[in-house]
């Protein structure tokens, strides 16, 4: 086996120097990129070609801020939206075309090629030693990720750090009170208050964000059913048991996820029909299924959802 295999199987990447280590040299690097075989994505940082193409955004970042932090050494740490993803944290929506990194040697904060170098203060408390090396603290990246995104973005990525439980609520509110007055954070206030953890997905996520913009009240997260017995019959994505009316989020992989071994989907369709069912008999509410593509359309979202709960024009019910 090429011994740059190996070397790229734990990290993602080889070097210029690995590379030449291994008996390459330059002519070989430039004839290698330019055959197709070898990707150059940054500087002196190479990547097999057959694995950069079957990776997706998420991975390539990884790859990229592993060779950044490469580079830079212990005069950085992974932050904002980098720092998301080496936490683990889904991180829909965030700008993932550069690496983010905060100083940690007082260096001066700017843009560099494909990456971002943040002015900031960290205490030793704030940086943590992990497998990718320095990384601030999960409820740091996740809220200064936040605070450089829409809001819609924002609600889903502090959802998401909750949903890691890497942090909790009250650690999340308490980090972002001290960061108050740093800059784009006021924006944060009222998301700050909305964020649950309950949000099962991103979709969940967006949904909430919808109905508070398109002025229903907030729903219920995680809303159980029972039967008789006290029989658990489901947990529903959102509930407004005043209205009587549930609300359920449809993602591509849910029926993946409901898969047991040797079921088909239509199997496991046919089971989530007959959950359905059993809630409507036991609650006697009507269930209202969104999919992904319906977030992207607020207004009929808002069409199909307002036949039965009716649209308040102010948000006191969210904060």
């Amino acid at each position: 086996m090429d011994p740059l295999r190996i070397v790229a199987s734990e990290c993602g990447f080889f070097t210029r120097r690995e590379a030449i280590n291994a008996g390459y040299d330059d002519n070989d690097l430039t004839r290698l990129v330019r055959a197709g075989h070898w990707v150059r994505f940054r500087r002196g940082f190479y990547a097999f070609a057959d694995e950069w193409a079957t990776s997706d955004e998420v991975r390539r970042h990884v790859v990229r801020s592993r060779a950044v932090l490469r580079s830079l050494g212990d005069a950085v740490a992974l932050s904002h939206g980098s720092g998301v993803i080496a936490h683990g944290i889904d991180a829909w929506g965030i700008d993932l075309s550069r690496v983010h990194v905060t100083r940690l040697d007082g260096a001066q904060g700017r843009i560099e090629g494909d990456v971002v170098h943040h002015e900031g203060r960290a205490v030793v408390g704030d940086i943590l030693e992990t497998a990718f090396g320095k990384v601030l603290r999960p409820e740091r990246c996740v809220l200064e990720a936040a605070s450089r995104h829409q809001d819609e973005v924002a609600l889903c990525v502090l959802d998401a750090g909750l949903r890691s439980m890497l942090f909790d609520l009250a650690e999340l509110r308490a980090e972002h009170e001290r960061m108050l007055s740093w800059p784009f954070m006021r924006h944060l206030q009222i998301l700050v208050r909305m964020a649950d953890g309950r949000a099962g997905s991103v979709g969940e996520s967006r949904g909430r964000w919808w109905f508070r913009v398109l002025g229903f009240p907030a729903p219920e997260l995680q809303w159980e059913v029972r039967g008789v017995d006290d029989q658990l019959l489901g947990i529903c994505d959102w509930a407004w048991p005043q209205h009587k009316t549930l609300g359920e989020f449809d993602g591509k992989i849910k029926y993946g996820r409901l898969l047991r071994d040797g079921q088909q989907p239509g199997d496991a369709v046919f089971e989530e029909k007959k959950r359905e069912d059993a809630i409507r008999e036991a609650t006697q509410f009507r269930v209202v299924r969104f999919i992904w593509d319906d977030l992207g359309r607020p207004a009929m979202t808002a069409r199909r959802l307002e036949r039965w709960v009716p649209r308040y024009r102010d948000s006191a019910s969210w904060v």
